[in-house]
């Protein structure tokens, strides 16, 4: 008996027997992804998706490379093309030729004439003069020479003027080249500056939507507030505002470069960084560099021939008052003749000596070119004071550039460390959302600060070097 019930409680609980079915099993429970397994994730999504897309879009057609350009080759260009060296130019070249014309006061000129007369028999000239010749009927051709023998310097004079004048402006040549070749180099660096920002605003934009998509899937898991999501969603804005600005900051240098370049279309360059890692030290020595500029620099060389040249005009405004002494030959034939004109040829020379007796203009024109000539020289004056302040404030923006630099660079380190220590502290729900923003923020400040910091420093030394002539 006891062997049958055993028997058939067997069979009950054997899994072959053709009326029992198979137990079902229970499912998992549902697997709760903490903080930092969904960064992850985001992480892996947001790269599949950009390398989905770089494998499934098309390829577009490719633009046109863009040419490189460096600071040396900006300059050159600018030198070639740019119109103000090229205004400069001409008025050298005009200046030269105005001392040709003072300096031919000083040298023979003659002239060619020839005549022919009709005249009424026995009639003399009686109106508009004090003498009254006889007007004979003649065909007559001649030549007359001039040539000043002295005025007592006042040529000579006018002929130094307009040579100190023209040397003027071969130094008036040389500041506007270096004005252009400054201004360039401003213009370069501020377009390398913009370019590197916007590559830092672009990097921050990808950086924050990686961070949103990081959020979101947390939010999704109710592990983070909407709020979270939400202030993530504004540093993306702010973040794609940032990259508007740069870009625009971008353009705008780069056009002002291709003016400074003398091109009126828009070539967008690559511009190629040759900033060294460790730059030459900014100069301590200020009164040194102070007298190398005034011994330096064209455009107060410039003043000072003008000056001089304002000084030699008076003087010769001053000769006025001088007599003039002159000879003159004339010599010709007359193959036409009326009976009364014997010979069939003429011929005569002479000297000629004018001496001014009473002319008011002649004191006022002496007494304003003098003034001119003091004005001249308070010109020069104020011009060495301006390039001594110019110089010792260049020296002093390169010193504090220069120290910015490491500062920035220091700075930056610290910026990214604290991001870092954020992340890793809001995905463990150590800290808020805010905390992270603040770290965003602090870093993207600091890789801007330190890419000014880099270039300022560049564009100081170049004005050093303006503002001292070199």
């Amino acid at each position: 008996m006891i062997v049958s019930l055993l028997l058939v409680s067997c069979a009950l609980l054997s899994p072959d027997s053709p009326g029992q079915q198979p137990a079902k099993t229970l499912p998992d429970a549902p697997r709760t992804l903490d903080a930092g397994m969904l960064f992850a994730q985001a992480n892996r999504q947001g790269g599949s998706e950009r390398a989905g897309d770089a494998t499934q879009s098309k390829p577009d057609p490719q633009p046109a490379i863009a040419p490189k350009l460096t600071l040396p080759e900006a300059e050159k260009i600018a030198v070639a093309n740019n119109p103000d060296i090229s205004i400069a130019r001409l008025l050298r070249l005009a200046s030269a030729q105005v001392v040709r014309e003072t300096r031919a006061g000083e040298m023979p000129s003659s002239e060619a004439n020839l005549t022919a007369v009709g005249a009424r028999d026995n009639s003399r000239l009686t109106a508009g003069e004090l003498n009254n010749p006889i007007v004979y009927n003649r065909a007559a051709a001649g030549l007359t020479v001039r040539q000043l023998i002295t005025d007592f310097g006042r040529t000579r004079n006018l002929v130094k003027n307009a040579q100190l004048q023209a040397r003027a402006e071969v130094e008036n040549e040389c500041a506007t080249v270096e004005e252009i070749s400054l201004a360039v180099d401003q213009a370069f660096y501020q377009a390398l500056t913009a370019q590197q920002i916007l590559k830092v605003a672009q990097q921050t934009v990808q950086a924050r939507q990686i961070t949103g998509q990081q959020i979101g899937l947390l939010t999704q898991q109710k592990l983070r507030s909407t709020l979270d999501l939400s202030l993530a969603e504004v540093q993306i804005s702010q973040a794609q505002l940032l990259v508007l600005d740069a870009q625009n900051s971008a353009q705008s240098a780069m056009a002002q470069l291709n003016a400074l370049l003398g091109s009126a279309s828009f070539t967008d360059y690559v511009l190629v960084d040759e900033t060294p890692e460790n730059p030459q030290p900014a100069p301590l020595t200020i009164e040194a560099l102070v007298q190398t500029a005034l011994r330096s620099r064209p455009d107060l060389a410039s003043l000072n021939d003008q000056a001089l040249g304002a000084k030699r005009f008076a003087a010769s405004e001053r000769d006025l008052v001088r007599p003039t002494i002159s000879a003159l030959a004339s010599a010709g034939g007359t193959p036409v003749r009326a009976d009364q004109i014997q010979s069939s040829w003429y011929g005569a020379a002479g000297a000629n000596i004018s001496i001014p007796v009473f002319d008011l203009g002649y004191s006022a024109r002496a007494k304003e070119a003098l003034v001119r000539a003091q004005a001249a020289n308070e010109r020069v004056r104020n011009l060495e004071d301006t390039i001594a302040r110019d110089v010792r404030q260049a020296v002093l923006n390169a010193q504090t550039a220069v120290q910015r630099s490491p500062v920035t660079k220091q700075l930056l380190d610290q910026a990214k460390t604290a991001l870092d220590l954020a992340q890793a502290r809001y995905q463990v729900g150590l800290s808020g959302i805010a905390d992270l923003t603040e770290a965003q923020l602090a870093q993207t400040q600091a890789e801007i600060g330190y890419t000014n910091a880099r270039y300022s420093y560049q564009t100081a030394l170049a004005n050093l070097r303006f503002e001292t002539g070199q």
